[in-house]
């Protein structure tokens, strides 16, 4: 039942906005807690680097290609991504954003200007220099791409050159916190110019700066990158290649495990990550636990732009007859905790929000209300991806809607026709999972009133029209203080559970694993030498990974 795009879910909390070193809000704390298998199995290696080898990773996608201004990319194509490429920036353990190609980014007084500056001397696998024309290049395309520049076209006026190797973008309006969502995006992935050029813009021949260089990709059966032997960052890649192969299906990604087909994988299905926190011979991570940002989560997102949604009354029976506690243990055996909005304990924007509590007896008198005001009991067709787990979800909360009097028809189909359908508007109901981020702004273009549309491709797939979220998401993007910040963030979260066009359910929780043998994946270092972010979303980096 749950589908939708792929949002990282970088954890981040409060502090002070940090310019040099380290640029964001950074963290009294770690990024967030951890289910491991302990000290040795856990991704991190104590011992010293082994160069060599092949490693073989599971994805859980194939991608539609590697351009970073023309593709989509999810957890798989995130994974593959910081192979070829090398990001801007990346965020550093502390939850803040920290350079990586870039040496800086600084902003003027109101923060309606960004300035870049790139590190000098970097080539690309091409040997093209990379440089400020080549930095404006890239994120011209990916402002101008319908999918890539989505989070933020709607308040990026464009960039311009402004030195040797800087650009500097301009805003529409103040935004304090403009370098999260930046970093955040697949535009932050720098492409060699040569790719422009190229049959489909290079998009099945990905050239970057990154560790390793694109060797070969057979669609639907592997992707092969070899070491780049003239990386910028002295030493490093210490695998001599890595090969991605996608298994859709969780349980059969964990089988290849187990025989050896498979070195490494990562996994989003409860009943898989289940299995492999009581699997002690492999290496093993999760993010379950206390969080300090938005991780990703799930619900069913309504169409309030016409019946039966458009009625406060049908969006309310549903929030009060749809129990998010059971769902989580019934579905999700407890691995996914329940939800009521998109902050969670832990997180500098959460605060208790006036969703509707659970009650079945008061869901049954408010469809029976429903009824009388309309003649007819409440109805509706929900979409969802053709899924085994899909299928599990869908007929769960048909059955519980079914108890209160809501008649509730499931319509399956794939991923991208579910995309295309919430996009368009034609649908009454989606199984949705998204909102994850390091900071809120990254859900702008999912809330705001701008990119609402109701006769056409809508950006606020829910088309719900609240003009209190959007003053709050713009006053919250334009404060520098976080605190101030963090006030207009949580009236989000409040108006959410008050106008419900989204009916919540869990949070998403993702693993890594892999065997004994491969070392150090979830150890990630920024170039300055300081610890990065590991595993998030079920993405994590391999530059720094080894065999043992």
């Amino acid at each position: 039942m749950t589908g939708g795009f792929h949002r990282r879910s970088f954890l981040a909390g409060s502090g002070a906005l940090a310019l040099g070193g380290g640029l964001g809000l950074a963290l009294d704390g770690e990024a967030g807690a951890m289910v491991t298998h302990g000290r040795g199995l856990d991704g991190i290696s104590r011992s010293r680097p082994k160069r060599g080898g092949t490693l073989r990773v599971g994805v859980n996608a194939e991608e539609q290609g590697f351009n970073p201004a023309t593709g989509r990319f999810d957890a798989a194509g995130f994974l593959m991504a910081r192979t070829v490429y090398d990001p801007l920036f990346a965020i550093g353990a502390n939850g803040a954003v920290v350079p990586y190609l870039a040496k800086s980014i600084t902003p003027n007084a109101d923060h309606t200007k960004w300035t870049v500056t790139l590190r000098p001397n970097i080539t690309f696998h091409d040997g093209t220099p990379l440089n400020a024309d080549v930095m404006v290049h890239n994120f011209t395309n990916g402002l101008n791409s319908p999918l890539a520049g989505i989070a933020i076209q709607p308040l990026v006026a464009g960039a311009t050159k402004t030195g040797p190797l800087s650009m500097t973008i301009e805003l529409k309006l103040p935004w304090a916190s403009f370098p999260y969502t930046y970093a955040a995006t697949q535009i932050a992935y720098v492409a060699a110019p040569s790719m422009s050029s190229a049959p489909n813009e290079g998009s099945d021949h990905p050239v970057g700066t990154g560790p390793f260089i694109f060797e070969e990709w057979i669609p639907n059966d592997h992707l092969t990158v070899r070491a780049n032997p003239h990386y910028w960052r002295k030493g490093l890649p210490y695998l001599d290649r890595i090969i991605f192969k996608p298994i859709p299906d969780d349980a059969a990604r964990y089988m290849a495990l187990q025989s050896g087909t498979i070195d490494l994988m990562h996994a989003a299905d409860s009943g898989t990550i289940s299995q492999m926190r009581q699997n002690r011979k492999i290496a093993y991570v999760d993010n379950t636990g206390k969080m300090v940002g938005s991780p990703n989560v799930s619900c069913m997102l309504l169409n309030v732009s016409k019946p039966p949604f458009d009625d406060p009354l049908a969006r309310k029976i549903l929030a009060t007859g749809i129990s998010a506690k059971a769902y989580s243990q019934i579905i999700d055996k407890g691995v996914n905790a329940p939800v009521n909005g998109i902050y969670q304990p832990g997180s500098p924007w959460y605060t208790k929000v006036p969703y509707p509590t659970y009650d079945q007896a008061a869901a049954k008198k408010l469809s029976a209300q429903y009824r009388a005001k309309h003649g007819h009991p409440l109805s509706f067709t929900s979409l969802g991806i053709a899924t085994p787990q899909s299928t599990k979800q869908g007929a769960y909360i048909q059955q519980v809607l079914k108890n209160i009097g809501v008649n509730l028809t499931l319509n399956q189909a794939s991923e991208s026709e579910v995309i295309s359908q919430a996009l368009a508007g034609t649908f009454e109901a989606v199984g949705w999972q998204s909102f994850g981020g390091i900071y809120p702004d990254l859900n702008y273009v999912w809330f705001s009133t701008k990119t609402l549309n109701r006769n056409g491709t809508s950006l606020n797939i829910a088309r719900n029209d609240d003009p209190q979220i959007e003053a709050a998401m713009v006053a919250g993007m334009g404060a520098a203080n976080p605190k101030k910040a963090a006030s207009y963030f949580a009236k989000v979260n409040q108006r959410l559970a008050i106008d419900l066009p989204y009916i919540w359910t869990d949070r998403a929780v993702w693993a890594v694993a892999s065997t004994p043998k491969v070392q150090n994946w979830n150890n990630p270092t920024t170039p300055s030498g300081a610890h990065a972010l590991g595993m998030d979303q079920g993405v994590v980096w391999l530059t720094q990974a080894w065999l043992s």
